[in-house]
């Protein structure tokens, strides 16, 4: 056997430095993300789910405000029913459109949530609006 049959493990080793921390730094910043995707996906999901409690029960409380009841053919009180979806929203601190007509109130509340983590890879903050609409009905 000659000498340059052999493996020169000192120069293997050498050229394998570094790999062990690229992998490393790479599952870090993966599980980094997957866990910004978790918590500020719940944020989204709940920010959501808020919103339409709010737009919904706006739109619920304005289509009460009812007119011609005794005639049969009741109908929605136009102002009546924007002063107060206007004033469900003040009192929970939101702005948004209210859209009244004699016969159905639509709702649409909007709010900006900021992410927490993902805003670290350059994620913006993420507008998130949400439109209801109730049609008055005698059951």
């Amino acid at each position: 056997m000659k000498a340059d049959d052999f493996v020169d493990f000192k120069k293997l080793k050498d050229s394998q430095d570094g790999v062990v921390t690229a992998f490393v730094v790479g599952l870090l910043m993966t599980f980094i993300v997957c866990a910004g995707l978790g918590v500020d996906g719940g944020r989204l999901v709940a920010a959501r789910l808020t919103l339409a409690d709010h737009a919904e029960n706006g739109a619920r409380l304005a289509a009460q405000e009812l007119t011609s009841l005794r005639t049969g053919s009741p109908k929605i009180d136009q102002q009546a029913a924007y002063r107060s979806a206007l004033r469900y929203l003040n009192d929970n601190n939101l702005t948004g459109d209210i859209s009244t007509s004699t016969n159905s109130v639509s709702v649409t509340v909007s709010q900006s949530v900021e992410m927490s983590i993902l805003k670290l890879f350059g994620a913006k903050d993420h507008l998130i609006s949400v439109t209801r609409r109730v049609e008055p009905r005698d059951q």
